[in-house]
């Protein structure tokens, strides 16, 4: 699975501080959809921030006399020097790539005469660049990437052709005939496993995955894409973390691709150019986002003195939100989650609290919350997963302990905090029972309910008229309509759930109080995005959709900044480039946001 990060530079308003990362950045676009004139057009993303390091070029571009000096040292204008080499070689000079010029093709080497390197679809490439390479690459034996019927990629090598039909000897030894418009050139052997792909003779879709298998396979697991980051989760420990790793980048000891490195990238900026950055970690469910955010605090935290103080505080901020906002799904043991209390799929399990808190509390905490085992709670025995392979849920109960001690949460509001957890599974727990009357319910009276009504603070009345009754407040008076028994569920499981998120709020907003120390000796930040990733499943709910739409929202201001904003940069810059077309998602966007 593969994850990508970014590093962005941001300003933020002191005003919005307090607010998460995700919350700011869908805000501001939203309020720019709304201004924006003409309203078809998508939102303008906000100015880069002047680096103190390269101020920007006040001339678009420069004056036709520029003089340049050529390897003998005769002075040559610079366009004339350019025409010369677009005339030797075939060329004109692209941003991501080459665009082959019309002439008489003498070709030497593969890479004359390539196709255009930005473009993966086999059918965008054009035919007359095909005509002129394919000679040379039969001729020079050359590798090409095939596209099999079932979709999968394979090297081969062209052995004749006819038309529109290639014959192509495939790597397994296989012969097949494939339409021309199915291969792609492949890269030479002296390319395969670059840090960067960027550093492809030919950047296609076959090309780019194939690299960052020849580097998984050694388990390298970080490659670059430009200023982009690409990791693939491992699932499984590799030794590429650790004081030492860390002290190889601080002192530039190490330049490989590394999730270090994104962080001291961030960290140089904002201290030589005064400037927020912002850390943008984007992929589908199980990626590896969450433990690639935790990476990247260490380092940051390691910067900034260690672990001790403010910086101990922070990373422990992990296992508490870990603990209260994460769960396993079917393809994540520890996925970003905002919506599990009430129901679970096969093989799913509710927040890792619930069952910390069943297995790892001690005796005393246990009788006051009248807790049970994890299998006794119907909100978290519906799916028949309870536990995950290789996880001590009692060790990682002691943890957060700990981590809630090191964040200055006092020992009474834990105290709270595990009675508000302990109320909401006995409220899955509460039973009705349908009345003859219009298919009324009744609250059975039992242990659940009685529990559930002591950790919440109120009567067992109180209760029951609140799971049982709807209050509907006309105009000078109020009636009372009871509810139906699958709306009496939803009321019960409407209350689960909001105790949970307020829960979860408030614990949000006690990390911050303590954290606020930090905030009022530093007047810049880095700020670190990790949000639920990407799903689809065979049966998709609302929660899907939430998730999918934030990522599409995420995705559309990364593709933005980082084709929109750099082609800005080239303009100002006067630098000549082939310009990238990106797929733009807004339509998908309006489909929600407007009316």
């Amino acid at each position: 699975m593969l994850l990508f990060v970014v590093k962005m530079m941001v300003s933020a308003s002191p005003s919005l501080i307090a607010r998460s990362s995700l919350e700011e950045m869908l805000d501001s676009l939203r309020r720019r959809d709304e201004g924006e004139k003409p309203k078809e057009l998508p939102p303008a993303l906000p100015a880069r921030p002047t680096s103190k390091a390269r101020l920007p070029s006040a001339r678009r571009s420069l004056p036709n006399n520029f003089k340049v000096e050529d390897a003998e040292g005769s002075p040559e204008c610079l366009s004339s020097l350019n025409k010369r080499k677009e005339r030797d070689s075939g060329f004109k000079a692209g941003h991501f790539g080459v665009k082959r010029m019309d002439k008489d093709q003498n070709v030497e080497s593969p890479y004359d005469g390539a196709p255009e390197e930005c473009q993966i679809r086999p059918e965008k490439i054009g035919k007359s660049d095909w005509d002129d390479n394919i000679g040379y690459f039969i001729n020079k034996k050359l590798h090409v990437w095939c596209r099999l019927r079932s979709g999968l990629w394979e090297l081969g090598k062209i052995q004749s052709t006819s038309g529109d039909e290639a014959i192509v000897s495939l790597s397994d030894g296989n012969v097949i005939k494939v339409c021309r418009v199915e291969l792609l050139p492949a890269n030479p052997d002296v390319l395969e496993g670059v840090d960067d792909l960027m550093q492809l003779s030919y950047l296609n879709e076959p090309s780019v995955l194939y690299n960052l298998q020849s580097r998984y396979s050694q388990d390298v697991i970080y490659s670059k894409a430009g200023p982009v980051l690409i990791a693939i989760n491992p699932f499984k420990d590799v030794q590429i973390y650790g004081d030492d790793f860390v002290t190889a980048y601080r002192q530039k000891l190490a330049d490989k691709p590394h999730v270090y490195a994104i962080a001291d990238s961030a960290y140089n900026e904002m201290i030589r150019d005064d400037v927020n950055q912002s850390i943008i970690i984007s992929g589908e469910s199980g990626a590896g986002k969450t433990e690639t955010a935790k990476i990247a605090m260490q380092y940051l935290a390691a910067l900034g003195g260690g672990s001790c103080g403010i910086e101990r505080a922070i990373l422990q901020t992990s296992c508490i939100l870990e603990a209260f906002g994460n769960a396993k799904t079917s393809r994540n043991d520890n996925a970003s989650r905002f919506s599990r209390v009430a129901r679970l799929e096969d093989g799913e399990r509710s927040y890792h609290i619930f069952y910390q808190l069943c297995a790892g509390a001690p005796s005393m905490l246990k009788e006051k919350l009248k807790l049970k085992r994890a299998s006794e709670y119907k909100y978290l025995n519906q799916s028949n997963c309870l536990a995950i392979d290789g996880v001590d849920d009692a060790e990682k109960f002691r943890m957060l302990m700990e981590a809630l001690d090191i964040v200055r949460v006092s020992k009474k509001d834990q105290e709270h905090v595990f009675s508000m957890l302990a109320a909401v599974l006995w409220l899955g727990n509460i039973s009705f029972q349908a009345t003859e009357n219009e298919n009324h319910v009744e609250v059975l009276a039992d242990e659940a309910l009685t529990n559930a009504a002591m950790l919440m603070g109120c009567s067992s009345q109180d209760l029951i008229l609140a799971l049982s009754i709807h209050e509907i407040h006309g105009a000078n008076a109020s009636i009372d309509k009871r509810l139906t028994l699958q709306q009496a569920i939803d009321a019960r499981d409407a209350w689960a759930k909001f105790i949970y998120a307020s829960l979860f709020d408030w614990l949000v907003e006690q990390i911050n109080k303590s954290l606020a120390v930090g905030k009022c000796r530093s007047g810049r930040s880095i700020s670190i995005l990790d949000i639920y990733g990407f799903e689809s499943f065979q049966k998709n709910s609302f929660e899907q959709m939430c998730i999918n739409y934030a990522n599409e929202r995420l995705q559309q201001h990364f593709n933005r900044h980082l084709f929109k904003l750099e082609q800005e940069e080239y303009e100002l810059d006067g630098i000549d480039w082939t310009k990238v077309d990106f797929e733009d998602n807004q339509e998908c966007l309006n489909l929600f946001e407007k009316k």
